[in-house]
């Protein structure tokens, strides 16, 4: 046997036995339980109250998937020049409304002049909702029009901006002062926005996974020291795909699963994908046409019955 065979063959044996003793001496991670988490059944959130039926993040959007039966929304939020937390995704204003602008640069009451409903097109392609008076949407006032919803909070601005830096403690105080511990899930691409707001939070309010802690996840399950895996997240909600690699594998939701951490899925619009997630483990299916899965859901329900 030659010299580089051996070193090999001890490498590996080495390798081995440092597995081995890791699975002897470690206990998997799991999460601690959390309410807004204990539904128990797939559930169906609202994608910016439900884009595909009406304009996003309205009071329009969400009064009508709230009517349709969702168990939630799924938001993003931003923070104005004067400090005021808003139901809005995009940095500017073009894409969703009639005026244009950065939203850190303006005040709630210049953004209150702008239609929300102005570039939205229905099903039959008209601009339905141009000029019925839908406007910019306060964190605030979604939390107290909808006090059994369950809703995630998604911290758009970056930590490194001005506005950025204080949307977590604006966000925890808020949360705190309306008592809404229990029904929101915060969450962030960055994972430095959700350390920052659970340093205030101190795990009293569920957390989404960052981009990092994906990955961290993914790596761990694709190694042979899964059980080493020290999640920092109550739930994960993901795409189903990553660059390269697939992140919708039944195993990988087994994975998560078997450490008390849900996956939710976006954006799911079609009945087809949807049933193939539930089948595989989703637990969650967030969506631009909540009419669709709400159907599917139901469908489901009856054939378990």
């Amino acid at each position: 046997m030659g010299k580089k065979t051996k070193i090999g063959l001890a490498a590996v044996a080495v390798g081995a036995a440092a597995w081995a003793g890791s699975k002897a001496l470690v206990n998997p991670q799991i999460r601690p339980g959390k309410e807004v988490l204990g539904y128990g059944h797939p559930i169906v959130l609202a994608h910016r109250g439900g884009a595909a039926i009406a304009p996003e993040n309205t009071m329009a959007a969400f009064s009508k998937s709230a009517e349709l039966g969702v168990h939630g929304f799924e938001i993003d939020i931003r923070l104005t020049k004067d400090e005021e937390i808003l139901v809005f995704h995009d940095e500017y204003l073009d894409r969703t409304t009639d005026g244009a602008g950065r939203v850190a640069e303006m005040t709630l009451n210049d953004l209150q002049e702008f239609d929300l409903g102005y570039h939205f097109l229905d099903q039959s392609g008209k601009h339905s909702y141009r000029g019925k008076g839908e406007k910019i949407v306060l964190l605030r006032e979604l939390l107290e029009a909808f006090p059994e919803m369950y809703i995630n909070i998604d911290m758009k601005d970056s930590p490194e901006t001005y506005e950025g830096s204080l949307v977590p403690s604006k966000l925890w105080r808020l949360i705190d002062s309306l008592g809404v511990h229990d029904r929101v899930v915060v969450t962030s691409f960055f994972d430095e926005q959700i350390d920052r707001f659970n340093l205030y939070a101190q795990n009293r309010v569920a957390i989404g996974a960052g981009q990092n802690e994906v990955k961290k996840a993914y790596t761990a399950y694709n190694s042979q020291f899964g059980h080493l895996y020290n999640p920092r997240a109550d739930v994960f909600q993901i795409p189903v795909r990553s660059s390269m690699f697939r992140l919708d594998s039944p195993r990988f939701m087994a994975f998560l699963s078997n450490l008390n951490i849900p996956v939710h899925y976006w954006t799911i619009d079609t009945a087809e994908e949807m049933n193939a997630l539930i089948e595989a483990g989703a637990q969650g299916i967030v969506t631009d046409r909540p009419d669709i899965a709400i159907s599917v859901i139901s469908e489901l329900e009856n054939q378990k019955q």
